[in-house]
């Protein structure tokens, strides 16, 4: 059974709204068998130049750290309550593991389960669970948790558009004890697989794991571009860790209760920045006044939008459009954590605070990161080897992506719109001679107006067709 929580008032962060829950109890890719090798997740693309000026959560600003104390440390962002603006801090760094406690992870548990399987792991944006707190008899309580927490995360636009893109693994971490530290309060502690621990750094809402532990098990995935810990528990809690360098190839981790109803928005806004590469668009009080050079984030300028407009840059296309997160899109001064200096393209989207929508702007970033590591079109029959005239070819595409299939080179229009064909009703001849099937798909969502972008919406697929 799930553990259930009571909630309170944190310590040594003022008073924080308790949150019910419910229920119960591609840098590298990898090629892993599932059983010895399945955003927000996930880094967060702030500002350097911002970064030394983003406040605590008593609105602080925090000290950079001297070069000694650097690899000890590790910033996170954070989230007291579901409707409020996030907040960083910086907490220990976790200490590497010894090659014993690394052993114990090869040889001991790590089972991998697939929740999703859209297609091959080249072609697909492969997201990794992991969970903690949850004993060897739990474990399928915890393939409930992702697939649960899964299905809210893709009901937010633009992961509701490209389900398809996705594969999803379920890494199994065997805890000793059921539940979480720091669980209703901060003096409980629980023996669990990756020490999955509210109150870290005296945060109540801020969920910290043992890093080193979730790279040993994400690399038993086949893949991993996103890292999700999912720690069984229904208080409301999570983190986004911001300087993770991953040798299994995600960007950063994402932590998130279970069970709580509320939890997976933390994951969508962390994806934001591992796969949007957006900045945070909320301002910290006294923060001051951005001078800094023009921000590389796709959705944070010092251009007014008459400026935008006029030099053609940064989010100009979206310009005076309503936006799916409310109002219409313009240059709306605050963010990056500076109240002044720099704008964002709507007044209160995800990336400001949790619960609400992407922008426009910030929907076309997610897209683009999408297709970073996923490929429009894909199949499960292989290219690299030669197909029959009467065997079926079968592909995929997102709801906004439309296939036209050729035989050596000359469309089958009959065919256009098709998911699965076969060689032989396609016209490919029986003429001793082998041919070449090509499938291309072109997504044409109007969610990217970018034409840069647009070029990589497209993508094709070929296989030889046997005498």
């Amino acid at each position: 059974m799930h553990r259930r929580t009571s909630e309170h008032t944190p310590e040594g962060r003022g008073p924080v709204d308790p949150v019910s829950g419910r229920g119960t109890r591609r840098g590298s890719r990898r090629r892993l068998s599932l059983r010895t090798a399945v955003a927000a997740g996930v880094a967060l693309a702030a500002l350097g130049a911002a970064t030394a000026a983003a406040a605590t959560a008593d609105g602080a600003t925090p000290a950079a750290p001297s070069p000694s104390q650097a690899h000890r440390t590790q910033r996170v962002e954070y989230f007291t309550g579901t409707s409020g603006h996030p907040r960083h801090t910086t907490v220990p760094a976790s200490k590497p593991l010894s090659p014993s406690a690394k052993a114990a992870i090869t040889a001991g548990d790590g089972d991998v389960t697939p929740i999703v399987q859209n297609g091959p792991v080249g072609s697909k944006l492969d997201v990794v669970f992991i969970g903690d707190g949850y004993t060897a008899s739990q474990q399928e309580d915890f393939h409930a948790d992702v697939r649960a927490k899964w299905a809210k995360i893709t009901a937010v636009e633009p992961y509701a558009s490209y389900t398809g893109l996705f594969n999803v693994w379920a890494v199994d971490a065997v805890s000793n004890d059921s539940g979480v530290s720091g669980d209703p309060t901060k003096d409980v502690v629980r023996d669990t697989a990756l020490n999955s621990a509210f109150f870290c750094d005296g945060t109540e809402r801020l969920l910290c794991v043992d890093t080193g532990k979730v790279e040993s098990y994400a690399s038993k995935a086949p893949a991993a571009d996103l890292v999700v810990v999912l720690s069984n528990s229904t208080k409301y809690g999570g983190a986004g860790y911001n300087d993770i360098s991953s040798q299994v190839g995600y960007d950063g981790i994402a932590t998130a209760s279970s069970d709580n109803d509320r939890s997976d928005q933390i994951a969508v806004h962390e994806t934001g920045h591992s796969l949007g590469k957006l900045a945070d668009e909320y301002a910290y009080g006294e923060s001051g006044t951005y001078t800094g050079p023009e921000p590389g984030e796709a959705n944070l300028s010092t251009l007014s939008a008459d400026q935008m407009a006029a030099q053609r840059q940064k989010w100009y296309r979206w310009l005076g459009q309503e936006s799916p997160d409310g109002g219409q899109v313009g240059a709306y001064e605050g963010g990056g954590y500076y109240e002044h200096g720099l704008n964002r393209p709507t007044d209160n989207s995800i990336m400001r605070t949790l619960g609400r929508e992407f922008n426009l702007p910030g929907r076309e970033a997610m897209i683009a990161g999408f297709y970073r590591f996923a490929s429009v079109l894909s199949s499960p029959v292989a290219t690299d080897r030669v197909q029959r005239r009467g065997d079926r070819i079968r592909v995929g595409v997102p709801a906004s992506a439309q296939v036209r299939w050729y035989v050596d080179g000359r469309e089958r229009r009959s065919a256009r719109g098709k998911l699965s064909v076969v060689p032989r009703t396609l016209g490919v001849p029986a003429d001793g001679r082998r041919h070449t099937l090509t499938a291309r798909a072109t997504d044409r969502t109007g969610a990217v107006r970018d034409p840069a972008l647009r070029t990589r919406l497209s993508t094709s697929l070929s296989w030889r067709i046997a005498p």
